[in-house]
């Protein structure tokens, strides 16, 4: 077997880096800015033998959640089953506001993305999946879809934490 010539190795060599490249904007792993997924200030990915229960969010065409608030208890660990009734690819992205806007405006600037956090889901036109989390604070966690437009037509809800000392 003869190696190929300097000049076609050069090429081959920048295929494989501009193939690379491609995919990388295609595809989004790890945390935006300070905050990661597994930021305590949103809580952390669950056991999904430990959830206490399941909750299922639709995503539809209309651009909205339903549910857009849910109410769980500090410390609680639920599996949200996520399915896309709709007709485009939606996304569910649990995180502080912050985060969520900061990730909108990357999403804006490389449309096509997709997720492989544990707090982020990307679901073609009929498809479900789940997200398990462990809702370790008291307070809000956002979520949304972040593909490029969906946010600003409304596709965005909360969900509010209760503290273990409210009922």
């Amino acid at each position: 077997m003869t190696r190929p010539s300097t000049p076609r190795r050069a090429l081959l060599a920048a295929l494989t880096l501009c193939g690379g490249a491609a995919f990388a904007a295609g595809s989004h792993h790890g945390p935006h800015g300070e905050h990661a997924a597994t930021d305590s200030a949103i809580g952390q990915p669950g056991v999904a033998a430990r959830a206490s229960r399941s909750v299922r969010i639709d995503m539809n065409d209309r651009m909205r959640f339903s549910p857009e608030r849910l109410a769980v208890r500090q410390g609680e660990t639920v599996r949200l089953v996520v399915r896309n009734t709709g007709q485009v690819a939606h996304e569910l992205s649990l995180g502080t506001l912050q985060d969520l806007l900061a990730h909108r405006d990357q999403m804006a600037r490389q449309p096509g993305m997709t997720h492989a956090e544990p707090n982020q889901i990307t679901l073609a036109p009929g498809q479900q999946g789940e997200i398990v989390w462990h809702f370790s604070r008291a307070g809000t966690v956002h979520f949304a879809c972040l593909i490029p437009g969906h946010y600003e037509a409304g596709m965005r809800g909360e969900i509010q934490i209760r503290s273990s000392g409210q009922h």
